[in-house]
C-alpha cells in the first residue's frame, strides 16, 4: 500500500520534501506586484517542470498564461490563491506553492531542528487518505504509540475528509507545549491519541560496537533522516567505530523518509570508494551522474537494513551500495520514491518546491512507484512490529538485525575459518526468504 503514496511530508512545523535541493531566483525583487509573482511561478514550471503522470501539455501552459495574466490580483494573497489553482493542473503533489512564512520554516527545517508532533506523513493518491510513513522516534507521536499505515480522520475532533496535505499540516501544527488530538484508523479500529506539541532536536545517526558471542565487533549505526547535519554526524560515527576495529557494519536505514539530495550522495561516498552513485534525468533527457570520489572512510563489509518506510534519500543510498556491489540489501522492499524536487525562493520571499527531474540507481534502474527490493527479504513478525521499541532495535530482539549480523558473521567465518561457528537466533524469531 505504501508504495501508492504520493508525498511524504514530517509534520513538524512545515516539512522538507525529500530529494530537493535550494536555489536562489536572481530575478529583481518586485514583491507589490502579484503578476510578477504568478509569472515567476509559470516561467519556472514551463521551463523546468518534469511531468511524470502525462497530463502536462506545454500548449494548455501556455494559453493558461494568457488567462491568468488577464485577470485583476488585488494583493500578494490574490495572486497566492491564483498560484495554488495554477498549479492543481498539473496533478503533481510535490510541485507546490509556499508563502513566505511557509518558505522560511521550510528552510529551517532543514537544519535538523524542527517543531511539532514528529510524524512522517503521506497522501494516498487513490484513496485521497492522509497516511502515517513513520514517526519520528524520540517525539510524541514516537512516545504516544502512532505507528506506520494509521490512518489521519479527524484532528481535534473534527474530520478531515477532502482536506488537503498543506490544510492537515497547518491543523497539527501549533504553539509548543499546546495539545492536539488525532482521530487515527488503525486495522479498521478508531483511536484517538491525545499529544502535546514540542520542539524537536533530531540527531541523525545512532552508532554503537556490538560484540557477538564469538568475540566479533559488528559496527552499528542508525540513520534516521537526511538533513544538513547528517553527513557530518555520520561521518564522525564512522570514524569513532574505525577506531575499536569492527569486522563489518549494519547500517540502518529503516523507516528513514528521506530528506536533502545532497545528503545522500555525501553519505554515499563515505561507504563507496568508486562507482556511480545515481544520476538524475530533467524532461529534456539530461543526465547528471554523480559519483563516488575515492573518500570512503571504510571499506569493511555492510550489510543494510531496508523496509517500506525507507523512502527517497534512503533509496538513493541503499541503490547506490546494492548496485555498486558494496554490500547486501536485508529487510523488506523500499518505499518507492524516485523524483527530485528542486526549491526556487520568488522575488518576495515566497516559494516553489518543483518536481524537476527523477534518479535513477547506478544500473539505471528508475525507483518511482517501483522501490527497491533486498537482496535478503526479512519480515518482521506481528509480535515484533507491536513489541519492538527504539532501544530494542539493533539487539537480538530485533530479528531482521540478527539476519543482518548472521551475514557478517558467515562472512567472518568464511574468511577465519571458523569451522564452530553457529548461527545466531532471535529471540522473537525472523521469517527469512531469498528475494
Amino acid at each position: 500500500m505504501l508504495k501508492k503514496f504520493l508525498k511524504i511530508f514530517f509534520l513538524i512545523a512545515f516539512l522538507p520534501l525529500p530529494s530537493f535541493s535550494f536555489q536562489a531566483n536572481s530575478s529583481t525583487l518586485i514583491a507589490d506586484n502579484p503578476k510578477e509573482i504568478i509569472d515567476q511561478v509559470w516561467q519556472i514550471i514551463y521551463r523546468d517542470f518534469l511531468d511524470y503522470s502525462g497530463k502536462y501539455k506545454a500548449e494548455d501552459w501556455i494559453k493558461l498564461r494568457k488567462e491568468i495574466l488577464s485577470t485583476r490580483y488585488f494583493d500578494n494573497e490574490d495572486g497566492y490563491a491564483a498560484i495554488k489553482e495554477m498549479l492543481t493542473v498539473l496533478d503533481d503533489p510535490y510541485t507546490r506553492f509556499l508563502d513566505p512564512k511557509e518558505y522560511n520554516e521550510m528552510r529551517i527545517d532543514t537544519t535538523g531542528e524542527l517543531m511539532g508532533v514528529g510524524i512522517q506523513i503521506s497522501l494516498d493518491k487513490d484513496t485521497n487518505q492522509i497516511v502515517v510513513v513513520s514517526p519520528i522516534e524520540g517525539t510524541p507521536a514516537f512516545r504516544a504509540g502512532i505507528k506506520p499505515k494509521d490512518i489521519i480522520v479527524s484532528i481535534d475532533g473534527k474530520p478531515i475528509e477532502g482536506l488537503s496535505i498543506d490544510s492537515t499540516v497547518k491543523l497539527i501544527r501549533g504553539k509548543k507545549c499546546t495539545k492536539v488530538e488525532l482521530g487515527i484508523i488503525r486495522e479498521e479500529e478508531l483511536l484517538n491519541v491525545s499529544l502535546i506539541r514540542d520542539r524537536i532536536e533530531i540527531n541523525v545517526v545512532d552508532s554503537r560496537i556490538n560484540e557477538t558471542a564469538l568475540g566479533v565487533k559488528i559496527g552499528y549505526l542508525r540513520l534516521k533522516q537526511f538533513n544538513a547535519k547528517s553527513p557530518k554526524e555520520m561521518s564522525l560515527s564512522i570514524i569513532k567505530l574505525e577506531k575499536q576495529q569492527p569486522f563489518g557494519y549494519v547500517l540502518d536505514l529503516r523507516s528513514n523518509p528521506g530528506g536533502l539530495l545532497e545528503s545522500s550522495i555525501e553519505i554515499a561516498r563515505q561507504w563507496i570508494n568508486t562507482g556511480i552513485i545515481v544520476s538524475t534525468q530533467t524532461k529534456d533527457g539530461i543526465t547528471d551522474i554523480r559519483k563516488a570520489k575515492s573518500s570512503a572512510l571504510t571499506n569493511r563489509p555492510v550489510v543494510v537494513l531496508i523496509n517500506e518506510g525507507s523512502a527517497s534519500a534512503s533509496e538513493i543510498l541503499s541503490g547506490a551500495i546494492k548496485d555498486n556491489r558494496r554490500g547486501l540489501l536485508v529487510g523488506e522492499k523500499t518505499f518507492g520514491k524516485g523524483l527530485v524536487q528542486s526549491v526556487r525562493r520568488l522575488s518576495d520571499g515566497s516559494g516553489l518546491t518543483v518536481t524537476v527531474a527523477k534518479y535513477l540507481t547506478p544500473s539505471g534502474k528508475d525507483i518511482n512507484k517501483n522501490g527497491i527490493e533486498p537482496d535478503i527479504r526479512v519480515d518482521l513478525l506481528l509480535d515484533e512490529k507491536n513489541k519492538l521499541t527504539n532501544s530494542d532495535l539493533g539487539t537480538f530482539k530485533d530479528s531482521q538485525y540478527v539476519a543482518a549480523e548472521n551475514i557478517l558473521l558467515k562472512k567472518f567465518r568464511v574468511e577465519n575459518n571458523k569451522k564452530s561457528y553457529k548461527p545466531l537466533k532471535s529471540n522473537l524469531g525472523f521469517a527469512l526468504q531469498n528475494s
